[in-house]
């Protein structure tokens, strides 16, 4: 296989690598779990709104998808009819810094047509009572693994430390969040050139948690398979990965499919700060969704809660009859789409540790306090300087009790570029089909690629 293809293959693998931990932590206390339902939600977030009401009191979320919703149509806005409350724009950024991230000041004060339109507050996350239950059960026995390696304890819980006490903790509950039993989905990513054209790369994904399959191994969290389907130059190269909860006792397992030499090939991991695969040098492997893969690299201060301006609830970006190019601009998103609202998110610092390599030295993370996800991050490079800005466009996926990304765009300040994921506009709705086990297996991978 020549390097170039090898590397661009290798690359793929990195993406879906989720595991992480570096030291040993405090299980959950049966006082702190027992806050659950009650000052706090079953996922841990405060169950009361803010002092002046612009971020409200979780009731629940939204349990049930609004009439005429049609998922080959897109997400209905349950909220069409609200109006912005106001526009932040370069002219009054100042009036609003205390709630925007140093990522969010920059975009607005680089790029003058960049704007974030703030409507009222929504708490939507609303997921399935088994797990809740879940979560408040595993709780108190949830540890993580010494050196790196993963999670014990920990098989049903979508979130392992609901009241963390450190910035780590918080890191596993963005890893372990829900994200759909099992579902299989098509999405695009596309760096943006700085003219503003793009080439969109189609991907096709399956994964479904290790805990569907009452006849597997309980050491496996995840079974995941990608395949590109377009462009032709690179359509039918595919990895297949089974990820586990504790690598201290077992490996993770991953190969690939080359088309031109027809083989599936067991193959190593990559990860950290290497390139990310079709991202034209835009971003790294532990960028996708946000951050993923091992955090040992790094030391992961809990800087606290904040009040801060976010985007949520993005019905509107998947409305299906968007093309493309009416999302996607010269250096950002078309501005008029994503919908800001106020919530609570942890911040959490991650500073590169001594001896160790990455081309970032910081990143600030911010993480939505009901949902656990990333939903901002701020990348600054060895100079100290801030280098990349990433935006988790978030949507509410009613119909399954999930929150998920309607798109995720890393914007490179020193290229003056952007990279756009997981966008499905002009793709099939996802599905969530349980696909049997054997559908991970080498043969079902070898048999479906060709």
């Amino acid at each position: 296989m020549p390097t170039k293809q090898r590397n661009c293959l290798l690359a793929r693998l990195a993406i879906v690598v989720w595991l992480c931990s570096s030291t040993a932590h405090a299980e959950t206390s049966a006082q702190d779990r027992d806050r659950l339902g009650k000052d706090l939600t079953p996922t841990g977030a405060e169950m009361a709104g803010n002092t002046d009401g612009s971020i409200p009191a979780w009731d629940g979320g939204i349990t049930k998808a609004p009439a005429g919703f049609d998922p080959n149509k897109g997400y209905t806005n349950p909220f069409a009819s609200e109006q912005p409350l106001y526009t932040i724009t370069a002219e009054n950024v100042a009036q609003y810094e205390q709630l925007l991230a140093p990522g969010q000041i920059e975009m607005l004060k680089r790029y003058p047509s960049y704007k974030m339109k703030i409507y009222p507050s929504h708490r939507t996350l609303a997921l399935p009572q088994e797990e809740y239950d879940n979560i408040k059960a595993e709780a108190p026995g949830i540890q993580a693994v010494p050196n790196g390696q993963g999670l014990r304890n920990l098989r049903k819980s979508t979130v392992p430390f609901p009241v963390p006490k450190d910035g780590l903790e918080v890191v596993f509950n963005h890893k372990y969040r829900n994200t759909g039993l099992s579902l299989q989905r098509e999405f695009v990513i596309f760096p943006v050139q700085s003219n503003g054209s793009f080439t969109p790369i189609k991907w096709f994904e399956s994964r479904t948690f290790g805990k569907v399959f009452t006849d597997g191994p309980p050491s496996v969290a995840v079974y995941y398979l990608q395949r590109t389907l377009s462009p032709s130059n690179v359509a039918g190269e595919a990895v297949l990965l089974h990820e586990v909860f504790d690598e201290s006792t077992e490996k993770r397992k991953t190969w690939t499919y080359n088309p031109g030499q027809r083989r599936v090939l067991r193959a190593p991991d990559v990860g950290y700060d290497t390139p990310q695969f079709n991202s034209d040098g835009l971003a790294t492997i532990d960028s996708f969704e946000m951050f993923n893969g091992a955090p040992d690299r790094f030391d992961f201060k809990l800087v606290g809660k904040k009040e801060m301006i976010i985007s949520y609830n993005n019905y509107d970006l998947t409305n299906k009859s968007l093309k493309y190019t009416d999302i996607v601009n010269k250096n950002h998103l078309s501005q008029d789409l994503p919908r800001y609202e106020k919530h609570r998110v942890w911040v959490v610092e991650a500073a590169l540790k001594p001896g160790m390599r990455h081309v970032y030295a910081k990143r600030v993370l911010f993480f939505d306090e009901d949902t656990w996800s990333i939903v901002h991050g701020d990348l600054y490079d060895q100079r100290g300087s801030l280098w990349r800005v990433q935006e988790n466009h978030s949507i509410n996926l009613y119909d399954v009790k999930l929150i998920s990304l309607a798109a995720q765009i890393d914007y490179d300040l020193q290229a003056r570029r952007a990279f756009a994921m997981f966008l499905a506009n002009e793709e099939k709705p996802v599905r969530y089909e349980v696909k049997p086990r054997s559908f991970y297996s080498q043969e079902s991978l070898r048999r479906t690629s060709n």
